[in-house]
């Protein structure tokens, strides 16, 4: 059976898939919930996992084959010596275009599954460079050096400029079209008289004026990753293009947050 999934790359040592935001890459505590590596192993067969992203970041992940390939690119990424490369899309626009961020990282003292900096925490390094502005919110080209849980999203919000949407680390859950565009209106369709005493009259009118997000998930994309091949030592490069939510969001920015 072929797989639903876009794969980048694959031979008999590894497999490069295009992960869509909303799947996480490894089994959760609800093992009914499908996850990427167990919907990739129906088609490709055993799968090791060699690094993650978070569930509601698109882009590329490497997967192994075997035990080889999986004890090498294990070593490579704890060397530092594979290249992974990020488009985010943040708050605000930058007074530096360019620059690094090296604030250590460490898990949150009382907050499970949340990472903080802090002094005493694990090297970290973020590379970045603004690849586009807007009024409200800037395109950035990301380099993560070092591999710590969260590492963008907590790095860039410790410098003021989190993911335009990131409920954890920025406050915000989505991005709404009417904070950018001037003089915005709900478009509703007409209802016929209705009772909005009646509860469930008013639960159709509430959903029918309300707004829907432009996105509602981490507004992150794993955008490339260049490492060396198990077996043959040569550098492999995979490249996802931008996925289709983030290119809505980012063509309604140029419209309306100029």
């Amino acid at each position: 059976m072929k797989s639903s999934f876009k794969i980048l790359f694959e031979d008999a040592d590894v497999l490069v898939a295009d992960k869509p935001a909303g799947i996480a890459v490894i089994p959760q505590r609800n093992i009914e919930v499908p996850c990427l590596q167990k919907e990739l192993e129906k088609t490709y067969g055993k799968l090791f996992v060699v690094h993650r992203i978070d569930k509601n970041t698109s882009g590329v992940i490497c997967f192994a084959k075997n035990e080889a390939a999986h004890k090498f690119l294990n070593e490579e990424f704890e060397k530092h010596n594979v290249k992974k490369l990020y488009k985010a899309i943040v708050r605000g626009r930058l007074m530096n275009k360019a620059g690094q961020i090296n604030f250590p990282i460490a898990p949150h003292p009382v907050k499970p599954n949340i990472m903080v900096t802090h002094p005493k925490g694990k090297k970290s390094l973020t590379i970045y460079k603004v690849e586009e502005e807007f009024k409200h919110a800037s395109v950035l080209n990301v380099e993560i050096k070092t591999g710590r849980t969260h590492q963008i999203r907590v790095h860039l919000a410790a410098i003021g400029h989190g993911l335009l949407v990131d409920e954890v680390y920025a406050g915000a859950d989505a991005f709404y079209l009417s904070s950018i565009k001037k003089n915005y209106k709900t478009k509703s369709t007409v209802l016929p008289d209705i009772n909005i005493e009646d509860k469930e009259n008013k639960e159709l009118l509430e959903m029918n004026t309300t707004e829907k997000p432009i996105i509602s998930r981490l507004t992150l994309h794993a955008s490339e990753l260049h490492f060396h091949h198990p077996s043959t030592k040569e550098v492999i490069i995979c490249k996802s293009e931008m996925p289709d939510d983030l290119q809505v969001l980012l063509k309604l920015l140029r419209k309306y947050d100029v």
